[in-house]
């Protein structure tokens, strides 16, 4: 049993190496050939002479052959060392780690938020039905169909510039604070961004608990349940729960991905410097080092979060396992 457990990794392993290599095999030829660069002519400086733009890509190895760039890239990346960004002159890996704690923390809080939610409307809407489900129902589609950018304009237009109850930009206020206020004012700061990703994000997930839920009244374990006269928390903790399970770690494996790749637009309007801005700016001034590990990363993440999905239904479900 260990052994296949064993086998079983190694070769989901396998599989994200190989993955992460065709990933970046991809990246990197999508990227080259885009047209123009960021240097291009102006793109630096319009009084640049081409003498000088030669000159600084043969500093940046830009005039190596394509497959010796991408030899030298892949060998740096496997150190995490993705290069140096063309527009500030940082390293790449100083760039995102300066920006993906913000990101990851909004994202993060926003998913455990859009879980608890979705977990608790779906199943309640699908046990008590009437009303409530179709009031659920109905808030679930509205969310589903919101589009977020416009939420997020709608809430800094109604709670930022007309209540004043919250900030409509950045993190933190103009004077610095230390301690427990910091913290405070970061999280006051986050709270209409945090606000639009939770709407906007658990309507689908709660119509999908709630349908999953529907089919599960519909089993026979459960008529001779609650024909035993079985109370609803104890329904919900013993054969609800763990039917949901399966499903629920997939959509979660599914959704770290989103943790970097969901922000650009909402950090874009809130002028928050996370990720999702990092790359916007980036993409804007064709700095392909930033993109390029920026786009790794979020692969990364997505094969690992499969892995971890993998990992978590072994666990509940062994006759997974092959």
């Amino acid at each position: 049993m260990k052994r296949s457990l064993f086998l079983y990794l190694a070769k989901k392993f396998l599989y994200l190496c190989i993955m992460l290599w065709l990933i970046s095999l991809i990246t990197f030829g999508a990227i080259h050939m885009a047209p123009n660069s960021f240097f291009a002519a102006g793109g630096l400086n319009p009084n640049m002479t081409p003498e000088a733009i030669d000159h600084l890509k043969s500093v940046y190895g830009l005039d190596k052959p394509l497959w010796l760039q991408y030899s030298d890239w892949l060998r740096s990346m496997l150190s995490l060392d993705f290069g140096v960004s063309f527009a500030s002159g940082n390293p790449v890996i100083e760039e995102i780690k300066a920006r993906i704690g913000v990101t990851l923390g909004i994202n993060i809080v926003s998913m455990v938020l859009v879980f608890f939610l979705s977990f608790y409307f779906g199943i309640r809407s699908a046990l008590w039905g009437g009303l409530y489900e179709g009031s659920v129902k109905q808030l679930s589609l509205l969310s589903y169909a919101m589009p977020s950018f416009y939420l997020a304009l709608l809430l800094i237009w109604i709670l930022g510039l007309e209540l004043g109850w919250f900030p409509m930009a950045g993190i933190e206020g103009l004077e610095p604070k230390a301690g427990p206020a910091k913290w405070f004012d970061i999280a006051w700061h986050l709270t209409l961004p945090v606000a639009v990703v939770v709407f906007t994000g658990f309507g689908s997930l709660t119509l999908y608990i709630r349908s999953l839920v529907r089919e599960i009244l519909k089993s026979d374990y459960l008529f001779f349940a609650r024909a035993r006269g079985l109370e609803e928390k104890i329904l919900i903790r013993r054969y609800i729960y763990p039917n949901l399970m399966p499903f629920v770690v997939t959509i979660l494996g599914l959704s770290l991905p989103g943790l970097l790749g969901g922000s650009v637009i909402l950090e874009q309007i809130f002028s928050i410097d996370g990720m999702g801005l990092l790359f916007y700016q980036s993409a804007l001034s064709r700095d392909y080092p930033v993109i390029m590990g920026i786009l790794v990363v979020g692969a990364f993440l997505t094969l690992l979060g499969n892995m971890i999905a993998d990992a978590v239904l072994l666990v509940i479900d062994p006759h997974r396992r092959r």
